[in-house]
């Protein structure tokens, strides 16, 4: 029997601090709601507009898997491993805490804003090293497809970390359907709707929803519009 929750684009919690414009599926910072903490090892699934020149200060972080997604714009980042570096649209970014690391984020263009997705993940191992992975992605393998960004693996395509997650991206013309098979027995899958309409396993979802379900082994998506959309599949215990 399966499980699932949604999470219409409008019941997010939302902060617009001026330089950062910020929509929170699940509890964060100010916004609490105690039915949305997590799904499974997924923690955070943060959609940030940051204004031209503005950013994230230095800050710490630790025992955490965080995934940056730039979907407009650039974002330059720093941390006290002695990384220093530009993600662009089309890029992803990992960074396994670990132990701690500190960082900072910030849009380095005068005159344009930067859109991005933050997302952070439980770790199924503490107090491992930090470290950092960067990668530019292939955006036409999305089309009509799940194109993998992240697994556990570092052989495999995309970035990799430490927890039995994997993350696509896909890019439907309207009309196609695929399914997509569960790679790990007892996890499940949050969808994130980036632009258009889809229906999954009969959900209908429109731009900014999100979708988590469990209890399953395939499930069919298809395109009602043109839509772009993320498929995090999450170990639900870890």
């Amino acid at each position: 029997m399966k499980n699932t929750v949604l999470h219409k684009a409008e019941t997010r919690g939302h902060a617009n601090h001026g330089w950062l414009n910020a929509y929170h599926s699940f509890s964060f910072a100010s916004w609490y709601n105690p039915d949305r903490v997590q799904f499974g090892a997924l923690r955070v699934l943060n959609d940030d507009t940051i204004a031209a020149g503005m950013g994230f200060g230095t800050h710490p972080h630790d025992n955490m898997e965080i995934i940056t997604i730039p979907l407009e714009g650039d974002l330059a980042h720093k941390d006290s491993m002695g990384n220093a570096a530009t993600i662009k649209t089309g890029d992803v970014q990992v960074m396994s805490a670990g132990t701690g690391i500190q960082h900072s984020e910030f849009n380095p263009n005068a005159d344009q804003q930067t859109k991005l997705f933050q997302i952070w993940l439980f770790p199924k191992t503490r107090n491992v090293e930090p470290r950092y992975q960067q990668i530019t992605l292939d955006t036409t393998e999305q089309k009509n497809n799940f194109a993998q960004i992240l697994s556990p693996n570092p052989d495999d395509a995309g970035v990799w970390i430490h927890q039995d997650a994997w993350f696509h991206l896909a890019d439907f013309e309207a009309g196609f359907s695929k399914n997509y098979e569960l790679k790990k027995e007892g996890n499940g899958i949050y969808i994130f709707v980036i632009s258009g309409k889809i229906t999954v396993d009969g959900q209908e979802l429109e731009t900014r929803d999100g979708f988590g379900i469990t209890d399953f082994r395939n499930l069919e998506f298809k395109a009602t519009t043109d839509a772009k959309f993320l498929l995090m599949e999450i170990p639900m215990s870890y």
